[in-house]
């Protein structure tokens, strides 16, 4: 910001009075003091790390690595610095060729072996649609391109190093000599030739293992012919077709006829511009047999032992250069060819990449013909008939061997814990450096990784302590040199390349600073300067040196397990393996661990879109394997587990585990979570999430196990430790019991197989199979309601209606019977005429004797009569008209419910307007009318109710009051024989109730109340019904009895007669029985009538509802 000319001016006049410098000064304080926190804090972060860090570095959760491979930064032009300039460049030469291999070779495996290997993978043969793998291959055709630069490249490279090492090893003794070589020996430069020799084998032997590549080639080629015939329909120029086909032609003969390694030996060494010859010159010829030969002795001996690490890599290489050898000077060591030969019987195969096998005897016979001349048969049987008792043996010893493996990995990991966990003294530090060598190099991958920061710390003074004795070797060499006062070019040279080895190695131990050490050494270890022993001690050390420097490096290596994803067939047999034994479950991150180095080398795949097609496949298959072969039937036999716990009542099956042994799963649930590509597979979680979902969804099924399932998930949480949740189904229980829907759509049933019980309005099963009765309630019906909806309510009437219009039919037909109505008739006359004499009483003997009448007009073959069947009739109206009370009952019930949380019935606001104010979205004013509708449906349900037992009288009494129907007015007459005909039933079910069979037992059965009541509503009979005083008859007739029984007992008491008194006491007691039996269906029939105003007679109905209807036309007028 800029300052006004007030300010500027005061800026130059201002004068110091010390007040800045004080302030400055406690600024200076304050920041001081600042430091000293922020460093006491960093402090105490450093020391709160510092122990722990070391201690558990998680392989699968770890977001970095330490990587300890210390990198170059020099030039090798800057490494190779020394006085002797042609030294400087031949070091150089060969130095800059060694690194080029290694690049090579590094681009290879990681690129091109993984791109041909996964050629034609992720792609099932069910899912291939035609044309597929055309497309593929045309998506390959660009890496086939790559492939065949690469080796050109490599072509090149080969020809390089030989001809370096021709001009350096030359036999024309007349031309200048650029070092002295006698005794030198770049045994180095010969093994790195044979690492790159190999890859080219090994290219060879991917392509020609692989035919789905070969099958899409041909393919590919037959499209390209079709596309050449008709170039205009696919949209292509003629003109490139033709150099497309000599590119596929060059690309066919270059990579896919198996002649890459063949190619590049047979290449023309001898060229016009180099002076020196290679395949004439025998002093070259003889370094190379010489240095094959050493590779081999110093490989050979380790081949097959336990103790082997890279030594097969070694054999491969000694086997191309052999190879190379006799392509180049035409000669052949027939002792060194039977060694070669000789090992085939030791190492029957090798692998040299994922699942590629290689046989060297068939490699050696296919590219050498002279050398199949001299093979002898029998040993050709031999080597064959070996590799069959190789694998025999090791089917035989592979459980021995696995074991032995196993506890050999087991202890060595113990004493790696037991070793870095100790914090060690100074005193004792180089005592254990060589110890802490031989355990790191046959590190295990993750032991390795959980004590990084030990191994990094201890790493760094290991190579400082074997480069300090490296050092020391040569500084007593090169003083042995220099004592030595006649000097020479050679004594020169190697003075030069002492010199230089000492200087690469005070620095860190880089992959370019051991390859010059080794370079230089090749040219310092001849004329005698180092002795024997000393010589081997050297190499011991830097071999070590060698092995320490790359240690996360080689275990990454020799741990890598992508070869796995060749042979995941073995995955479900592991799963299964795992399941069944139960034990050390933890060891399955292990596995996984083993299939995530699957993933790498697929990012190399280039015939799919994208490489993420094949790692979702990838993913796909292993997860479903994982899900059928463990968690899906862990799952289970958990569930089933918990199942039979909690039944053990039931005693299905003989669960002793003594018998039948016991499986303790408890131990997969301790496994940590499994990282898998993007997700970690959580054993216990998928199991909880599983027992969680089932117990909910059969919760859902069948309400009323809720209990057991609440048991089963407590048992879960006990036996296994699972955090189970919560089922939280609405009111906890929705006690539902028998449905709404399948009750009305089967009311036939319903209405004879329930019995209905007025006072709890509860139905009751009439009798069962099972131990217990079922029965429905009000809070039933109103969950069944809530579950369904209130609209279920109208339909259960319609579908009740229906059925007592077919009911009704069978009741007109019954009293229109001549049997019936002339009997009816005459009692109708008969207490006409004798009412007056009764007492207007209905004779209690009469209504008997019609009951014994009946009986005499036949039974059915369960022993009933007509009129026990027409009791039934109106049993089962009154079931129906009982079961429309209870869903009116249930209707309200659930309405109340939900109604409750509404805080003012009297005063509801509408929603919508109040939306519409607000001016909200369309759908908001949609879901805010349909609020409003939901509202006034429940208000209005819950206020009212529908009056169903008035629309069921108001549309069948027309018809039942109709004159055409006049048999149907003899109705009041038929009840009381039918009450004494109830009350028998009544009491025979209930004295059933206290007998060991129990068939045919009841305690009520009120829906013959009800169906007399709503009758006698649709013929308005209650008037009629009442003139007979039919109870108080029966009423005065069993007191008129017991009156007599009591009497008679008051006068047989002096008889002392116990026979006559006890049969007395029972008569007495059966009359109070049917008395109150009378009684309890006197008080159920007045219940009843009250549902249908059974005060008032059909014309003080119409009457009461005309004078209602006057009144409302009356305020309607008074309001206009």
């Amino acid at each position: 910001m800029a300052l006004d000319p007030q300010a500027r001016d005061w800026q130059f006049d201002r004068f110091d009075d010390g007040s800045q410098r004080i302030h400055a000064e406690v600024q200076l304080k304050n920041y001081g003091r600042f430091l000293e926190e922020y460093t006491n804090q960093l402090k105490g972060i450093e020391d709160a790390l510092d122990d722990s860090v070391g201690d558990v570095w998680d392989f699968t959760l770890d977001p970095i690595a330490l990587k300890l491979l210390p990198y170059e930064q020099s030039s090798l032009l800057e490494l190779i610095k020394t006085e002797n300039k042609v030294l400087n460049k031949v070091i150089t030469v060969y130095a800059a060729l060694c690194c080029e291999v290694k690049k090579l070779k590094y681009e290879a495996e990681t690129k091109f072996y993984n791109g041909l290997l996964f050629y034609g993978e992720g792609v099932t043969d069910s899912s291939m649609v035609e044309g597929e793998s055309q497309i593929q291959m045309g998506r390959f055709i660009s890496f086939l391109q790559e492939l065949s630069c690469f080796v050109t490249r490599c072509y090149e490279v080969v020809m390089n190093i030989v001809q370096q090492l021709a001009s350096l090893y030359a036999s024309n003794k007349t031309a200048p000599k650029v070092i002295e070589t006698t005794g030198v020996h770049f045994q180095i430069v010969y093994e790195h030739l044979g690492e790159l020799l190999a890859v080219l084998l090994i290219l060879d032997e991917i392509i020609g293992n692989h035919v789905t590549l070969k099958d899409h080639w041909i393919m590919y080629k037959r499209l390209l012919k079709s596309v050449h015939h008709n170039p205009s329909k696919f949209g292509i120029a003629e003109e490139k077709l033709k150099p497309f086909e000599k590119l596929l032609l060059k690309l066919e003969g270059q990579l896919l006829d198996g002649m890459i390694f063949q190619a590049c030996v047979e290449q023309q060494f001898d060229t016009r511009n180099e002076p020196t010859s290679v395949t004439k010159n025998s002093t070259f010829a003889e370094e190379f047999a010489h240095n094959i030969r050493t590779i081999f002795t110093s490989a050979e001996s380790k081949l097959g032992e336990p103790s082997e690490i890279d030594q097969r890599d070694k054999y491969v290489g000694v086997c191309t250069l052999f190879v190379l050898h006799f392509q180049i000077f035409r000669t052949l060591d027939k002792k060194l060819y039977k060694s070669l030969m000789d090992i085939c019987k030791k190492v029957p195969a090798i692998t040299l990449t994922a699942n590629i096998i290689w046989f060297a005897d068939q490699f050696l016979l296919d590219k050498m013909a002279p050398a199949a001349k001299i093979t002898e048969k029998k040993n050709l049987q031999t080597i064959k008939s070996q590799r069959e008792t190789f694998l025999q043996q090791k089917a035989q010893t592979l459980s021995k061997d696995v074991q032995s493996y196993y506890l050999f990995v087991s202890s060595w990991m113990m004493k790696m814990e037991c070793i870095l966990s100790k914090v060690q003294s100074v005193e004792k530090f180089a005592e254990h450096l060589s110890n802490r060598c031989n355990i790191f190099i046959q590190a295990i991958e993750h032991t390795i990784h959980r004590r990084t920061m030990v191994i990094a710390d201890s790493v760094c003074h290991i190579a400082q302590y074997l480069q300090h004795q490296a050092l020391n070797s040569i500084s007593v060499a090169k003083k042995r040199v220099i004592s030595d006062k006649k000097y020479s070019e050679r004594r020169l040279d190697v003075l030069s390349a002492l010199v230089l080895a000492e200087n690469a190695l005070n620095g860190p131990s880089t992959k370019e600073r051991k390859l010059v050490v080794a370079l230089a050494l090749s040219v310092g270890t001849q004329m005698k300067t180092f002795r024997d022993e000393e010589l081997l001690v050297l190499q011991v050390v830097l071999k070590k040196l060698d092995l320490i420097s790359e240690l996360r490096e080689r275990i990454q290596v020799l741990c890598n397990c992508n070869f796995l994803y060749w042979h995941r067939t073995i995955f479900p047999i592991y799963l299964d393996d795992v399941y069944d034994n139960a034990v050390d479950s933890a060891r399955i991150h292990y596995m996984f661990s083993a299939l995530r180095d699957c993933v790498p080398p697929m990012m190399h795949a280039r015939h799919l879109e994208s490489t993420q097609v094949l790692l979702e496949s990838f993913d796909k298959e292993i997860m479903d394997v994982l899900n059928e072969h463990l968690l899906d039937k862990l799952c289970k036999e958990i569930e089933k587990d918990l199942r039979l716990s909690v039944h053990t009542h039931l005693k299905l099956d003989d669960r002793n585990p003594f018998k039948v042994g016991i499986k303790d799963l408890t131990d997969f649930f301790s496994i940590k979570p499994i990282r898998f590509f993007n997700r970690f597979i959580d054993v216990k979680a998928y199991v909880t999430h599983y027992l969680d979902k089932t117990f909910y969804n059969l919760t859902t099924v069948a309400i009323h196990d809720w209990a057991t399932y609440s048991e089963m998930r407590n048992l879960a949480t006990q036996r296994y430790s699972l955090s189970m949740t919560e089922a939280h189904l609405p009111s906890q229980t929705l006690e539902q019991g028998l449905d709404v829907l399948e009750i009305m759509r089967n009311i036939h049933v319903f209405v004879s197989r329930y019995l209905y019980n007025l006072n709890n309005q509860i139905f009751i099963e009439r009798t069962s199979n099972n131990k217990h009765l079922n029965t429905i309630n009000i809070r039933h019906v109103a969950n069944s309601i809530r579950t369904h909806g209130t609209g279920i309510m109208n339909t259960t009437v319609n579908f009740t209606y229906q059925f007592l219009r077919k009911k009704f039919y069978i009741f007109s037909q019954f009293m229109y019977d001549e049997h019936i109505k002339s009997r009816l008739i005459k009692d109708i006359r008969f207490f006409k005429e004798t009412k007056d004499q009764n007492d207007q009483k209905y004779p209690f003997d009469r209504a008997d004797k019609f009951n014994r009448g009946i009986r005499k007009l036949g039974l059915t073959p369960e022993g009933q009569s007509y009129l026990d069947q027409f009791r039934q009739l109106i049993s089962q109206i009154g079931n129906a008209m009982g079961y429309v009370r209870m869903i009116r009952s249930g209707g309200l019930h659930c309405c109340s419910n939900a109604i409750r949380f509404v805080p003012d019935l009297e005063d509801i606001v509408n929603f919508e307007e109040l939306v519409k104010e607000e001016g909200l979205s369309e759908e908001t004013q949609t879901a805010a009318r349909q609020l409003d509708s939901v509202l006034t449906d429940l208000t209005r349900n819950s206020a009212e109710g529908t009056e169903y037992f008035k629309m069921l009288v108001e549309v069948f009494s027309p018809e039942f009051r109709n004159s055409k129907n006049m048999h149907l007015r003899n109705f009041y007459i038929i009840v009381p024989p039918l009450t004494l005909n109830f009350v028998d039933h009544s009491i025979s079910c209930k004295e059933k109730l206290n007998k060991k069979n129990k068939v045919g037992a009841a305690f009520t059965d009120d829906g013959f109340a009800m169906g007399v009541a709503y009758i006698l509503k649709l013929l308005d009979q209650y008037q009629e019904f009442d003139s007979l005083h039919w109870f108080q008859s029966v009423r005065e007739k069993y007191l008129k009895e017991k009156n007599a029984v009591v009497k008679q007992q008051n006068v047989q008491s002096t008889n002392q007669d116990e026979k006559l008194m006890q049969t007395m006491n029972l008569t007495q007691k059966r009359l109070d029985i049917y008395l109150q039996e009378f009684e309890l269906l006197y008080f159920s029939l007045s219940s009843a009538r009250i549902f249908f105003r059974g005060d008032q007679s059909a014309a003080e109905e119409s009457q009461d509802r005309k004078e209602r209807e006057d009144e409302a036309a009356k305020s309607n007028s008074d309001d206009s």
